[in-house]
């Protein structure tokens, strides 16, 4: 009997110990487990954190920067507005109190037709830019001569800075290619093209215009190349932005708003087609390629 009691005592003891074990074993796995989940839980949040801290960071930069493009954009409209409007308001001023040669007064109205087409084209350049996220805007979609298009846009440049006519040269065009789209819209896009290669070639204005059928079926090529200041690899794909303006070759901002580029790729990009820009360096000249569907 007293063995039999003591068998049972050590059987309950051994089971209890067991217990004890198994219990100890599963509590320090659920501890470390708790553990691991908070670790698991508090790197979660702290990247959490990271992140809102990082994106918030480039919110606020990229503000900045918007800001100050818009700050950038406003002298630069303003100074673009004031200029022509004195000189026009100086000229008319002269004209009126003094009696001017009749050859000095071609010479202020032409400098005046100069300027005031300067001031209209800052207008039409900053509301083609409103207009350029109106997604349902209507465009008068006809079929049109690429070819006839753009000898029309050269005389237009050439006339605007009083240039050769050798100056701005169409060649090795291919006859009968056409597109389909709106006139005034490729208008302003191929003008917008030339006037920026003039703006950008200080010294001798040299601007070679191609046109092809595209490697790419049913497509037109059209290169559009000066001679002047170039550009960076860096500053090949910031020049379409808003507001961006390539430095001239003695680091100095040219005139203007920084809109012209950007309102091109708007233009180009609804009518289906791409454009892309190339230059081998500064002071080696700049290529753009306008790439529309063919009618």
């Amino acid at each position: 009997m007293r063995r039999r009691k003591t068998a049972i005592f050590f059987l309950v003891f051994g089971i209890c110990l067991s217990a004890l074990a198994v219990a100890l074993n599963v509590g320090w796995i659920l501890l470390n487990l708790t553990e691991v989940v908070l670790l698991v839980l508090g790197i979660i949040f702290f990247a959490l954190i990271i992140t809102g801290l990082v994106l918030n960071t480039i919110f606020l930069v990229r503000e900045i920067r918007k800001n100050e493009q818009h700050d950038a954009f406003l002298n630069a409209v303003t100074h673009e507005l004031k200029t022509p409007i004195a000189s026009i308001r100086l000229y008319l001023e002269t004209l009126k109190a003094r009696d001017v040669e009749p050859e000095k007064q071609r010479e202020f109205y032409d400098v005046m037709l100069a300027d005031s087409n300067r001031l209209l084209t800052t207008v039409e350049q900053v509301l083609a830019a409103s207009k350029s996220g109106e997604t349902r805007k209507r465009y008068e979609v006809e079929e049109l001569d690429i070819v006839s298009l753009l000898d029309d846009c050269a005389e237009m440049v050439r006339t605007r800075y009083n240039l050769e006519r050798g100056s701005i040269k169409i060649a090795d065009a291919q006859a009968g290619l056409k597109v389909s789209g709106d006139a005034d819209e490729l208008q302003t896009a191929f003008v917008n093209l030339l006037d920026n290669a003039v703006k950008y070639s200080p010294d001798q204005v040299k601007i070679s215009v191609r046109v092809k059928a595209s490697s790419i079926r049913n497509r037109i090529d059209i290169f559009i190349r000066d001679s002047g200041v170039g550009m960076e690899a860096t500053e090949l794909k910031r020049i379409f932005r808003r507001f961006y303006r390539v430095p001239h070759g003695d680091g100095k901002k040219v005139k203007g708003t920084g809109l012209g580029l950007f309102i091109v790729k708007s233009i180009i990009k609804k009518h289906g087609g791409s454009i892309s820009a190339d230059s081998k360096g500064k002071g080696r000249g700049s290529t753009f390629v306008v790439q529309l569907p063919k009618a």
